[in-house]
């Protein structure tokens, strides 16, 4: 398992480490859309298992983000306000209300709201590349320490479960112990991170807004993070599903990789465009 995952892992940085080096737009449009469409694959796998019409589907979603991509007609803005909008009004409540049964109207019908966040999200990626891949990669760097914070913390003082019905390997002293971590380095590249780190998210909050504010944000965006991840995993266990697909060996899916990220990216894009 060790070994089919370092392989994966090595394979999608060959192919996303060039794009993001050499900051071609139309190579990372193109990787964004494929992605976009295993990502609406999963999705509507996981609200439809056993659905035989899921690929049909992805491909009338993707072919209409490519395009949608191609002539500039992805307006960020609209997505990323609808997408967190939808996790306020719909997915957040749905952590402790539960999800409709399968194969009813009401879960058709979430699953095209959700739909609509994966278009958010990757909207938000777009539009967070065209700043500069650096300040893309540090908005997914900050999902990524309160993921990592949040384990060791969990492995280490975890005793209170924090969504025991959904995914009993969470615990509050993890969660926490992820947003402490996220503050300590994002301070650490706000105070000593220089020019080096001058165009990344954290240090351009904090000259905009200030302290009080960045603590804020990134709490917010850590708290967010650990929802997607929460809703993620309730659709999985409803669907009785280990992992989202099989696309990344040992790794899961896509949206096993994205979905902290999904009510995170547009928030961070609404930020954005405000600094």
């Amino acid at each position: 398992m060790l070994k089919t995952r370092v392989v994966t892992a090595v394979v999608l940085l060959a192919i996303l480490l060039p794009v993001l080096y050499f900051n071609n737009f139309t190579a990372f449009a193109l990787v964004a859309t494929v992605f976009f469409g295993a990502a609406i694959w999963e999705c509507f796998r996981l609200f439809n298992p056993g659905t035989q019409n899921a690929h049909i589907i992805a491909v009338i979603w993707t072919v209409a983000f490519g395009i949608a991509l191609q002539f500039g007609k992805l307006n960020t803005a609209v997505w990323a306000a609808l997408s967190l909008a939808l996790w306020i009004a719909r997915f957040v409540p749905s952590l402790k209300t539960g999800l409709p049964a399968l194969g009813t109207p009401a879960n058709t019908l979430l699953s095209l709201v959700y739909g609509f966040a994966v278009v958010g999200c990757f909207a938000s990626i777009v539009d967070l590349f065209s700043h500069s891949p650096w300040y893309l990669l540090s908005v997914m760097a900050i999902v990524w320490v309160a993921d990592i914070g949040a384990y060791f913390a969990g492995k280490a003082f975890g005793k209170r479960k924090l969504a025991p019905t959904i995914s009993p390997g969470k615990s509050w002293e993890g969660a926490i112990g992820g947003g402490i971590a996220v503050l300590a380095i994002a301070s650490l590249t706000v105070a000593f991170g220089g020019p080096a780190f001058a165009d990344t998210f954290a240090v351009r909050v904090q000259h905009a807004f200030g302290w009080p504010a960045l603590i804020a944000i990134l709490v917010l965006m850590t708290a967010a993070s650990v929802v997607g991840d929460l809703f993620e995993s309730q659709l999985k266990r409803r669907a009785q599903m280990k992992d989202s697909s099989n696309l990344l060996p040992g790794h899961g899916g896509v949206l096993d990789r994205i979905d902290a990220l999904i009510p995170v990216l547009p928030l961070a894009a609404l930020i954005g465009s405000r600094l």
